[in-house]
C-alpha cells in the first residue's frame, strides 16, 4: 500500500512537470504568435507584401518629332527585351551563365551587365539584351525557373521613317553612358536613350520626359502573374519642326550623288524649310549601337556622310560676298549706287596683278552694273576703298561670323576674318587682303546656312533668325526678332 502511494506520489510530480513544461511552451509560442501577429504584424504583411509584389519604374515614351505638316521623322516602334533585377536573383553571376545559356552574350555584353550590376542599385532593371525574337523570348519563359530577376519586357526603340533623308536635321539616339547616368538617375533605366546629335540632342531633355511605375505580382520564381497598378509616366514633348519633308526630298533629288548642301528657308520669318546633306547615313544604326565596320567606313569616307555641310561644313563664299561689300561701301560712303568703276579685265596694285573671271573686262559699271555682272574689278575697288575691318562688321550684321539661333549643336561660326584678327595671328594685314576678300576669297569661312540668313535679312531688311523648331508640345515657341 505504501509503495503504490509512493508510485502515485512520483507519476502526479511528473504529470505536473510536464504540464507544466507543456504549459510554459505553449505560453511562449503563444506569446511569439502574439509577437508576430499584433505587434510585428504590419512589418511581416509589409514583408509577405513586398515578395509577393514587384515594384519598377518605367522609361517614358521618347517624344516624337513632326515635320510642319505632322509627319513623323523621329518616332517610336515596339521593342521586346530582356531585363535582370540583381535583387530578385540569389546569385547574379549564376543567371547570367544561364541567360547566355539561352541567349548568347559576348563578352562586351557580360562585361557592361557585370559593371552595372555593381554600380546600380539592386532593384533597378538592368538590360540584358534588346531587340529580342519570338524564338528568344520563348525560350527565357519556358527557363523561367532557372533565371530567378529575369523578365521580358516591352519597351520602344527610336524610329526614323525618313532615315537618310532627315538624319543630318533629326539627329539619332544612343544609349547613356555613365557621365549621363551621373548627371540624371532616370538614364539608369533600361531602354532610355539620349540624344547624340542634331534636333535630339538640342531638345533631349524636353524629348525624354519622367518615369512611370508599375506594380506586378510575382509567384515563388519571380514569374509575372498580373500587373497590379501603372502611374505612366510622363511622355516627352512632340516637337513639330519647320521642315518640309516633301521639299527635303525634292531638294535631295535635285542634288543627286554630288557631295554638296542646300538650304531652303522662309526668309520672312527665319523659318527652314529644307535643309539637305549629301551623302547622309542612317540614323537608326546608332540606336542598337553601329559596329566598328562601319564607323570605318563612315569615318575613312572623303565625302564626310556624317558631317550636316549646312550647318558645319565652311567654304568660301566667293560671288556671294560681293552683296555684302557693295552694302559696306554704300554705309561707308565709299561708294554710291551713281559712281562708275571701269574694269579692263584687271587691277593693278604696285606689282600684283588681280584679274577678272571675264578676260576681256566689263568696261565701266555703276553698282547696278557690277552686280548683274558680278565684275570682280569693280569690288577689287570697292573693297579696296571700303578697307576689311567695315566689310566685316556688316558681314556679321548679315549673320555671316556670328553665332546663328539654330537648334544644331554641331553648327559652326565661320570666320570673318578682321585686321586684328590677321595681326593676334603675328601677321601684317595687307591691302592685297583686303582685296581679295572683295570677291569672298581669302581668310573667309561661311556655312550654307549662314548664307541663306544674309540673304534673307537682304530680302526682308530684318535680322531674321534661321530657326527648326515651330512647336513643343502644343504650344508655340516665341520668337523675337532683332531690329
Amino acid at each position: 500500500m505504501k509503495r503504490e502511494v509512493t508510485r502515485t506520489g512520483v507519476f502526479t510530480r511528473r504529470a505536473l512537470l510536464v504540464g507544466g513544461a507543456q504549459v510554459a511552451a505553449l505560453g511562449a509560442l503563444a506569446g511569439k504568435l502574439y509577437q508576430v501577429q499584433v505587434v510585428e504584424g504590419a512589418r511581416y504583411a509589409l514583408l509577405a507584401e513586398t515578395n509577393r509584389i514587384s515594384a519598377r519604374l518605367i522609361a517614358p515614351p521618347r517624344g516624337r518629332i513632326l515635320d510642319r505638316f505632322g509627319t513623323v521623322v523621329g518616332g517610336n516602334k515596339l521593342n521586346w527585351r530582356a531585363l535582370l533585377i540583381a535583387e530578385q536573383a540569389a546569385d547574379p553571376a549564376t543567371t547570367l551563365d544561364n541567360f547566355s545559356a539561352i541567349v548568347p552574350l559576348n563578352t562586351y555584353e557580360r562585361a557592361r551587365i557585370e559593371r552595372e550590376v555593381h554600380r546600380h542599385r539592386r532593384f533597378i532593371p538592368i538590360m540584358l539584351r534588346e531587340f529580342l525574337t519570338w524564338e528568344d523570348m520563348a525560350r527565357i519563359e519556358v527557363n523561367a525557373p532557372d533565371l530567378p530577376g529575369v523578365l521580358v519586357d516591352v519597351g520602344t526603340t527610336r524610329l526614323y521613317p525618313l532615315g537618310e533623308a532627315l538624319a543630318h536635321v533629326v539627329g539619332y539616339v544612343a544609349p547613356p553612358n555613365e557621365a549621363d547616368m551621373g548627371a540624371d538617375p532616370m538614364l539608369a533605366l533600361p531602354g532610355i536613350r539620349v540624344g547624340r546629335a542634331a534636333v535630339e540632342k538640342y531638345h533631349d531633355l524636353a524629348l525624354r520626359g519622367r518615369a512611370g511605375a508599375v506594380q506586378l505580382e510575382v509567384n515563388a520564381v519571380g514569374r509575372v502573374i498580373r500587373e497590379l497598378d501603372r502611374q505612366e509616366g510622363t511622355p516627352g514633348a512632340e516637337i513639330s519642326l519647320t521642315i518640309d519633308s516633301e521639299l527635303q526630298r525634292m531638294v535631295l533629288g535635285r542634288l543627286g550623288d554630288e557631295s554638296a548642301s542646300a538650304v531652303v528657308m522662309d526668309c520672312r520669318n527665319g523659318e527652314v524649310l529644307a535643309m539637305a546633306t549629301n551623302p547622309s547615313f542612317d540614323p537608326s544604326l546608332f540606336n542598337s549601337g553601329v559596329s566598328q565596320a562601319q564607323w570605318v567606313e563612315w569615318t575613312r569616307n572623303r565625302r564626310a556622310p556624317l558631317i550636316n555641310k549646312a550647318v558645319a561644313g565652311v567654304y568660301a563664299p566667293g560671288s556671294t560676298f560681293k552683296l555684302v561689300v557693295a552694302m559696306a561701301g554704300l554705309e561707308a560712303r565709299t561708294l554710291s549706287a551713281g559712281d562708275r568703276i571701269n574694269c579692263p579685265g584687271y587691277l593693278d596694285l604696285g606689282d600684283t596683278r588681280f584679274h577678272c573671271w571675264s578676260k576681256y573686262g566689263h568696261g565701266s559699271l555703276d553698282l547696278r552694273g557690277g552686280l548683274k555682272n558680278s565684275c570682280d574689278v569693280f569690288f577689287y575697288e570697292v573693297a579696296r576703298r571700303t578697307g576689311m575691318d567695315r566689310m566685316a562688321a556688316m558681314a556679321n550684321r548679315f549673320g555671316l561670323g556670328v553665332k546663328l539661333d539654330i537648334e544644331l549643336p554641331e553648327a559652326r561660326t565661320g570666320l570673318v576674318p578682321t585686321r586684328e584678327w590677321r595681326i593676334s595671328r603675328g601677321h601684317p594685314w595687307n591691302i592685297g587682303d583686303t582685296i581679295v576678300h572683295g570677291i569672298g576669297q581669302g581668310f573667309l569661312q561661311i556655312t550654307p546656312l549662314a548664307l541663306a540668313t544674309m540673304v534673307s535679312r537682304v530680302a526682308t531688311g530684318r535680322a531674321v533668325e534661321p530657326h527648326l523648331t515651330r512647336v513643343m508640345s502644343g504650344v508655340l515657341q516665341p520668337r523675337a526678332e532683332a531690329s
